[in-house]
């Protein structure tokens, strides 16, 4: 992989391990052992976050049903955040998963094995750069020279992105301490950090729990959009279960558009998470499962490129090159 010339090599190097050894991170919600690496036939394995429409589908079962006719079953692996996600994907840990727009920006600039093969809209509220209850930080300008921790190669590394650059700030006035959600929330709580970018589940964790104080979302700004990926051979061999898994996360948003408070009593006691506070991140997210249009490949673009303005991955990357389309996919959202 070429490397850009004006790229510190530590930089480099960083984008590199964002994307090694990760996946072993993943939890499995059923026999967790080394066979979840390798190729079963008929064993669909899916890369799943505590929010997002799949840990509804896991919940409901739906998608189980839906894929018997086809052959397949499942089996089911939780990270805590899209870069391990599609690490395992990459290792053909998994064959499918869901992630945020920056992930896969980062995973394609490292080189990782994936195709985009659906994509869901961003939530405005479901993210944010939090400050403690207690903060004298009001506003973003306020961060300048302050630690934030966030996820490298997150949603949240573009929320922080733009919003600095939005308030007349570049990336390099903050000091990033990247750390996993988990390790992240204890930084902020001990106040190791003066700020936190976060998504749901544990954003609205951390508002219940630490009455954190919300600096910025992205109601300001473009929202990129969150995906589906698989690895290629996955998608060109497995169209029809593609379409399948797609048309039934369709179906799966447009019910949880309609039923949150149900929702938040389905998968509360799956995910181990207070019902009123899953409530609260469904309700912030927007659901409408759609194949990758050129609008949405457009959208992606533009957060790839800020990325590498920043000097944040190491090349220049064309989203196109990752993005797999097919007729049998569009056949199966246009089904009612």
């Amino acid at each position: 992989m070429a490397l850009h010339p004006r790229l510190p090599l530590h930089i480099a190097a960083a984008v590199l391990a964002t994307f090694t050894t990760l996946s072993a991170t993943a939890q499995s919600s059923g026999n967790h052992d080394s066979s979840a690496g390798k190729q079963t036939a008929n064993v669909l394995r899916i890369g799943y976050q505590k929010s997002g429409l799949l840990a509804v589908l896991k919940a409901q079962g739906s998608l189980d049903d839906r894929l018997k006719p086809l052959g397949y079953s499942i089996k089911w692996f939780e990270f805590p955040a899209g870069p391990q996600l599609l690490e395992a994907l990459n290792a053909n840990s998994i064959d499918f998963g869901y992630t945020g727009a920056p992930p896969a920006v980062f995973a394609q600039a490292g080189g990782v094995r994936f195709v985009y093969v659906g994509a869901e809209p961003a939530g405005r509220h479901a993210e944010a750069i939090l400050v403690r209850s207690d903060s004298t930080l009001r506003n973003v300008a306020d961060l300048k020279g302050k630690r934030v921790a966030l996820q490298k190669g997150s949603s949240a590394n573009y929320l922080l992105l733009e919003t600095l650059k939005k308030a007349g700030l570049r990336y390099e006035d903050v000091q990033p301490v990247y750390l996993a959600p988990a390790d992240a929330r204890a930084a902020f709580e001990s106040g190791t950090v003066d700020a936190w970018v976060i998504w749901d589940p544990y954003y609205a964790s951390a508002q219940q729990a630490l009455k954190a104080r919300a600096l910025a979302d992205y109601s300001e700004l473009d929202a990129p959009y969150n995906f589906y990926e698989a690895t290629r051979d996955f998608a060109q061999q497995h169209a029809d279960v593609v379409g399948a898994i797609l048309a039934q996360l369709r179906r799966a948003g447009a019910w949880v558009n309609a039923h949150p408070v149900e929702t938040a009593a389905l998968i509360a006691p799956k995910v181990g998470l207070d019902q009123k506070l899953v409530e609260t991140w469904v309700r912030r997210y927007p659901y409408g499962t759609t194949a990758v249009t050129d609008e949405i490949v457009r959208s992606q673009q533009v957060v790839a490129d800020a990325f590498y303005g920043a000097r944040l991955i190491p090349q220049k990357i064309t989203v196109n090159d990752n993005v797999w389309q097919s007729p049998v996919v569009g056949a199966a959202l246009a089904a009612r």
